[in-house]
């Protein structure tokens, strides 16, 4: 297999969450550049593209009871058995610890690491039930390395992400499933869009990325097929920063 045709995704189904906008969205174009077929999972109701090869289901990733059922429906979007699933959904809060809200701890929690956790233990049961590879590519960040202030719930989650990576790549190796994740630094998203309103803080920001530039969606689209493709067979386990140089200075 030549390289190029290791970054083929033709015949792949992927089940991405939170990707109806962001970096979800822009993960998701990527994938089905390289031909996979995607289903993304989105709380508001979404078009797919026009291609065919994106699809949107509207659910929330937080009611954990209803994950089955939701795999359940991918896959007959899809037309078989999900192989390659993308953790895109997140949520942020900022506040000082001291007065963190208790509801927006858990909220947070459950977005960001029990869901993730959740859908990757339903998707990977079945993997491991019917022999089949498979791919799992979690979401960490900056976070999942430092601590800047008010962030606490968003660096417990991601740190946590990290705890799930590798105890999962360690089970599911054997059974040819891998388990990865992509750390993405500052892009201008949903969640950072507050932060970018802050001039001030902006700059600081923008000072401590070696690459002099803050990250752009598309950024992520190499990556993200990088670790769902046979390029990375031999990858797991492990955080891919995609960041600009920041963890790296």
């Amino acid at each position: 297999m030549g390289v190029k045709e290791e970054f083929n995704l033709s015949g792949r189904r992927v089940l991405l969450t939170g990707g109806s906008r962001g970096l979800g969205q822009a993960m998701a174009e990527g994938l089905a550049g390289a031909g996979a077929s995607i289903v993304t999972v989105a709380r508001t109701a979404t078009e797919g593209s026009a291609d065919g090869l994106i699809q949107t289901v509207q659910a929330d990733v937080a009611e954990l009871g209803a994950l089955p059922a939701l795999v359940d429906r991918a896959e007959e979007m899809l037309g078989g058995h999900v192989d390659t699933v993308v953790h895109a959904a997140g949520a942020q809060h900022r506040s000082p610890a001291a007065s963190f809200p208790p509801e927006e701890w858990q909220r947070l929690v459950t977005i960001n690491l029990t869901a993730p956790f959740a859908l990757s233990q339903e998707i990977g049961r079945r993997q491991l039930d019917r022999s089949e590879p498979g791919s799992h590519i979690f979401i960490a960040s900056l976070m999942s390395h430092i601590g800047l202030p008010n962030l606490a719930a968003y660096a417990a989650t991601k740190s946590g992400v990290m705890g799930v990576v590798r105890t999962l790549a360690v089970e599911w190796a054997a059974s040819g499933i891998r388990v990865n994740a992509l750390g993405p630094g500052y892009f201008r998203t949903t969640l950072t869009e507050a932060l970018f309103q802050d001039e001030a803080a902006r700059e600081r920001l923008y000072q401590r990325i070696p690459m002099q530039r803050f990250g752009q969606p598309v950024d992520l689209g190499g990556p993200v097929v990088f670790l769902a493709s046979d390029a990375s067979r031999y990858v797991t386990g492990q955080l891919l920063m995609v960041d600009g140089g920041w963890t790296a200075g």
